[in-house]
């Protein structure tokens, strides 16, 4: 993301407030009850004393009840909901775009994610949101100067290529024997480039002044939430998360974690290079000469081999394949962990920890982690000391508005957000961001060690990627994608993440998920494409009912016909409906919307 730090801070203030906090109250969360509920809302939540607290109704009995029943009722409800709380930032932000460089050609419609679940997030980014930081954001797909096209890699069908097998074995050397490739592989997408996190839209971010973070807001809702969530047992034990894999041969294989995707393309693939998954693998002279030798044989011995083959039913090929498994191409997790011998040169660990300041390990690897990041980017971008300080690494790559979750058929590591830590020889060289979501796991960012440049680093994550989701598959099978974060045909050194076939694209009108191939000869002829060729297909997931939308307002949890009724500015109702429309309505219907 070749963002630089401080690129539309002052856009992101405007948006904010002066104060950077848009004038919101962060006592809202836990002051008094507001105003009656409405029926309609009522009939929704129940009417269990926890629901009509939620929209701050108290049942006139002739007692009342005391203000820490109430909040305690009330944090039981929101848990109980598991609420996004968001705010949207108005209109549409102008700024320098990191890919083409046009001054002011990036647009993007963003907000503020106090706090937000995993399937919230999942829904948004399957509507072509991301988020960096706490920042999520949605390019004007029709509008920006280099739209950015969601992409999702299949790992279940996926087959490594021919340059994907050089990074692999080039890495085995380097662990096995010490041997450094002398080739710089100029050919191969390598390293990360800060556009593929949030392309320009960083800028709004990555320095931003956001005391918005809310940070007093944010501490009393989840403060609140984990409080009611020990009473009720639902405190994911942090013990279980620690590492994602517990492999009995880590120390002989590569490790078991994976890191993050962003790989950079130093030049356009050369036509014809990739594998064509299409076809079948390509086999050596070789055996071709020792299978005619066979069938030769065969036919000069009829009541031999041959009646033997005619007996099964099965004809004679000149490239039938043989029983033995040696003849097969090697899958991905046998190339990634290729048995070392016990006197390996290197020793490679990945490990998964949990993005949270209250996980030991997370917390003893901060310094580490934060100087490897502060090497990288000084080296790789040339950013300035000052341009990577300590609150900007943790307020981009440490700072998460998800909501750790560890349900019972989910994933053992749970789901949230992870930095997966590359350690070699007991030291980080390398650390991927990325989110464990309920239907995939998506990439963030990956920094590492320009030292070990040669390795090939990005690629090298992204395959290990692919593997840990088609892991992950294993135990929760309905997480079966890879998002790779946007896809950039109009840039060449982003178009690289096309290679990892088969993989789809995601129609920036209809939502729906088209195979790359389908659209690469329309973004050929245009930057801007529908995908979807059915002309009368629409959004299915648009907002259909804004009423319906849930508003956080002065203490109290309405709809927003309920809340619109006390509203006299009647500009604000654009903005809600520009977020309505954004957003869909199953998610605007489940998050928060907060509003002054």
């Amino acid at each position: 993301m070749a963002v630089r730090v401080g690129e539309g801070t002052e856009i992101a203030k405007a948006a904010l407030g002066q104060d950077g906090a848009g004038g919101v109250s962060v006592r809202g969360a836990r002051g008094e009850p507001g105003p009656r509920a409405p029926e309609r809302l009522r009939a929704r939540l129940g009417d269990s004393r926890a629901a009509r607290s939620i929209v701050g109704w108290r049942r006139r009995r002739g007692r009342v009840r005391s203000r820490r029943v109430w909040r305690a009722a009330t944090m039981a409800s929101w848990a109980a909901l598991s609420p996004s709380i968001v705010e949207y930032f108005e209109g549409e932000d102008s700024y320098r775009c990191g890919y083409c460089k046009n001054e002011s050609g990036s647009r993007s419609n963003g907000m503020w994610a106090h706090s937000m679940t995993v399937q919230d997030y999942q829904d948004l980014i399957d509507r072509g949101w991301r988020r960096s930081g706490k920042y999520v954001y949605k390019p004007v797909m029709n509008q920006t100067c280099c739209p950015q096209y969601t992409i999702r890699c299949r790992p279940l069908q996926f087959q490594p290529s021919k340059s994907h097998k050089k990074v692999l074995k080039k890495m085995l050397k380097f662990l096995a024997k010490g041997e450094i490739s002398k080739g710089n592989c100029e050919d191969e997408p390598m390293e990360p480039t800060m556009e593929d996190t949030v392309a320009g839209d960083f800028g709004l971010i990555n320095k931003l002044d956001i005391q918005c973070d809310l940070k007093t807001l944010s501490d009393d809702v989840k403060e609140s939430f984990e409080s009611e969530e020990k009473k009720k047992g639902r405190i994911p034990k942090k013990e279980e998360s620690k590492e994602l894999i517990q492999s009995q041969h880590i120390e002989e294989k590569l490790g078991s974690g994976e890191p993050s995707h962003p790989v950079k393309v130093h030049t356009a693939p050369k036509p014809g290079k990739g594998a064509d998954l299409s076809k079948p693998p390509c086999r050596k002279a070789k055996e071709i000469r020792k299978e005619r030798k066979r069938l030769k044989l065969m036919h000069q011995n009829p009541a031999g081999e041959l009646a033997g083959f005619q007996a099964q039913g099965e004809p004679p090929s000149l490239f039938q394949p043989k029983a033995n498994k040696s003849n097969q191409p090697k899958s991905l997790e046998d190339l990634i962990f290729e048995s070392l011998p016990e006197n390996a040169s290197h020793k490679l660990e990945v490990r998964l920890v949990p993005v949270s300041f209250e996980d030991p390990e997370f917390k003893s690897s901060f310094s580490q982690s934060f100087s490897l990041y502060v090497k990288y980017q000084m080296a790789i971008h040339q950013d300035p000391p000052d341009e990577c300080g300590k609150t900007e690494f943790t307020r981009f790559l440490c700072s998460s508005p998800l909501e750790a979750e560890n349900p019972p058929h989910g994933p053992d590591c749970g789901y949230g957000s992870f930095h997966q830590q590359y350690w070699l020889d007991g030291r980080i060289i390398a650390v991927g961001v990325i989110d464990i979501l309920p239907y995939c796991v998506s990439s963030v960012y990956l920094y590492y060690d320009p030292d070990y440049s040669f390795l090939s680093l990005g690629v090298y994550s992204a395959l290990r990627e692919i593997g840990f989701t088609r892991q992950l598959h294993q135990k929760t099978s309905q997480l079966s994608y890879y998002y790779m974060g946007f896809y950039i045909h109009s840039c060449p050194k982003m178009k690289y993440k096309g290679q990892y076939r088969p993989s789809d694209l995601l129609c920036p009108e209809t939502y729906v998920w088209v195979p790359i191939e389908q659209c690469l000869s329309s973004l050929e002829n245009s930057k801007y494409c529908r995908f979807n060729q059915d002309p009368e297909a629409v959004d299915e997931g648009r907002s259909k009912e804004p009423d319906r939308l849930q508003v956080f307002h002065r203490k109290a949890i309405m709809p927003y016909g309920i809340y619109k009724k006390q509203q006299k500015d009647p500009s604000e109702e654009a903005a809600v409906l520009q977020y309505a429309g954004l957003v869909g309505q199953v998610c605007s219907e489940r998050m928060l919307l907060l509003r002054n």
